[in-house]
């Protein structure tokens, strides 16, 4: 047996504390130590990685201060579109679901798409149809509302009211808001891999647009070498295939963990573009981002356990 590692990321951004209230602050906190217990308490009985990332995810996809689940930004047309994705490392089996208006858990209906096994993406009212055979819970579209993001959709659609529409492009998108995709990876006692993301997708963005989150080896990936989720820009983590970059680099260049998570973030992507938590069969942790800010912690079978938001905090 060995010991057990999960980490878990609520987002990353352009924020430092003088954009997050201490009020604000304390619920991003909370919500963190909460899906780090709920994961850890899993490894801790011996249960599986893949258990461990949806229940960690679950978690934070319920708490409305994340931009994942119940908290889910708006897309153009004031829509709620959320997807997930999640991938067992041993096995290399997957599931992803996107475009999702009801499903209370995306995370979940990305893991009974992969324990399925037809299919790894589902998408829409297929997607939905297939959680509801499932027996997943749906909720009314009201119940992913919350006033933050009703309003970050009006200020987007003032701001574009009033610019030049080569004035409203990735600049202003990316600089401007704090991303709150969610994710978790973990190593399990038997030295299992796993992975899981979930996301509301970006405010304002056009109705349908897909991002990384869903999208197998951009924004999650895991295999015998590495699990993986990312957040930030999802379109620069999509060209650059960043969840499996990381991976391809441990494998065909021999290089650690560290050395692959930083050269990918650091070398590959664009500079203020996000960042990524990643964990080895060692049980090493890696969190590296490139902007200001990134919700993160990690806990561990020894007890460790760290929650941090901004800069060098852990």
């Amino acid at each position: 047996m060995h010991a057990w590692t999960l980490a878990v990321h609520g987002g990353a951004g352009n924020f430092t504390s003088e954009h997050i209230t201490k009020a604000e602050e304390r619920e991003i906190r909370d919500a963190m130590q909460r899906a780090l217990g709920a994961g850890g308490a899993l490894l801790q009985a011996g249960d599986s990685a893949l258990a461990a990332v949806e229940a960690a995810v679950e978690v934070l996809e319920d708490a409305p201060r994340f931009n994942a689940g119940r908290g889910s930004c708006y897309a153009a047309n004031g829509k709620h579109e959320m997807e997930a994705a999640i991938m067992d490392g041993v096995t290399r089996r997957a599931g992803a679901a996107t475009g999702l208006e009801t499903v209370r858990h995306p995370v979940s209906l990305a893991r009974a798409v992969m324990e399925d096994g037809r299919h790894v993406f589902l998408a829409g009212s297929g997607a939905t149809a297939f959680a509801e055979a499932q027996g997943l819970q749906l909720e009314d579209p009201s119940f992913f509302r919350t006033d933050r993001m009703a309003q970050n959709l009006a200020a987007w659609k003032a701001y574009e009211a009033k610019q030049a529409v080569e004035a409203v492009g990735d600049g202003f998108h990316w600089t401007s808001q704090k991303f709150g995709t969610v994710g978790a990876v973990a190593r399990d006692t038997q030295q299992r891999l796993a992975a899981a993301t979930s996301t509301g997708g970006r405010t304002n963005k056009y109705p349908g647009r897909v991002g990384d989150t869903p999208t197998i080896g951009a924004g999650t990936y895991a295999d015998e070498a590495c699990a993986v989720s990312c957040t930030g820009n999802g379109e620069e983590f999509m060209r650059r295939v960043a969840a499996y970059d990381v991976s391809a680099r441990m494998r065909y260049g021999d290089a650690t963990l560290r050395e692959s998570a930083d050269s990918v973030v650091f070398d590959v992507l664009p500079e203020g573009s996000g960042g990524l938590i990643a964990v080895d069969r060692e049980g090493t942790v890696v969190m590296p981002f490139n902007c200001s800010g990134m919700i993160r912690g990690y806990c561990r079978a020894d007890g460790s356990f760290a929650v941090g938001l901004y800069g060098s905090e852990i």
